[in-house]
């Protein structure tokens, strides 16, 4: 039976500049499912992963209101512990930011912001994480390398594995194959669909395609509107409301 990770009711935000990304979301993250999210530019996507890991908190934020539950906790209260939740709910945004470290240290450097202090248990995180990233068996000896010897695509694989070393309960990815080249994606891809049993991941695709191909759930934003959600296989194959098979059949978007 299906278990929800994170329930979203009634979420609305507006920016101080006007614009109202998030009109009333309603939507159920599926634990350990592969979570997506679609639609054209400016529906709000980016906009609600900024609200899940509060990453919205460094914006001009006019309103914001409703829950976030985790796990039954709303972390929109204000007492909530923002740092310990980043750990518990990662995110990995379009373009790979590197920390100006070797490739090792990117890894290890928030296991020890964490407290992590022992050399040898920060050297097994550091593997695992690479492993689970599909990155290991490409760079494993070159581990003192610096970060940005790295291609585009490992660089993004890196910033997923720093992400995957802390051992989150849910990965938010914002476009995460956006700039990467076909092989890259589908490794990225290959990760996710393995990485589900232990991971919930909630994924804003770069593309229809990409959202087709990796949805176990799936829900249609729309100028800052939910408009369809279901199983990811009959959203996209059997959608029922009009603008959602307009966007599907390449009506607009």
């Amino acid at each position: 039976m299906s278990h929800i990770k994170m329930q979203i009711r009634g979420l609305h935000l507006r920016y101080a500049d006007g614009k109202y990304p998030l009109r009333g979301i309603d939507l159920d993250v599926i634990e350990n499912e592969i979570n997506v999210i679609f639609g054209p530019a400016g529906g709000g996507k980016s906009s609600l992963i900024r609200v899940l890991n509060r990453l919205i908190d460094i914006s001009d934020v006019a309103e914001l209101r409703g829950e976030v539950l985790l796990d039954g906790e709303n972390i929109l209260d204000k007492d909530t512990d923002v740092i310990a939740l980043r750990r518990r709910v990662g995110v990995v945004f379009s373009r790979p930011i590197p920390l100006p470290l070797s490739i090792a240290e990117n890894i290890s450097f928030g296991l020890e912001v964490a407290g992590m202090r022992d050399k040898k248990r920060i050297a097994e995180r550091v593997e695992k994480a690479l492993r689970e990233a599909v990155l290991w068996d490409e760079i494993y000896d070159r581990l003192d390398d610096s970060a940005y010897s790295l291609s585009g695509g490992q660089q993004q694989r890196l910033c997923l594995a720093r992400v995957l070393a802390l051992e989150p309960e849910v990965i938010l990815l914002d476009e995460p194959t956006s700039a990467l080249d076909p092989v890259s994606t589908a490794k990225i891809e290959q990760f996710l669909e393995q990485a589900k049993k232990q991971y919930t991941f909630l994924l804003a695709p770069h593309n229809q395609q990409q959202a087709a191909r990796t949805a176990d759930q799936a829900a249609f934003f729309l100028q800052g509107q939910l408009i369809e959600q279901g199983h990811g296989e009959e959203l996209f194959f059997n959608p029922k409301v009009k603008e959602t098979i307009d966007y599907i059949e390449g009506r607009y978007g």
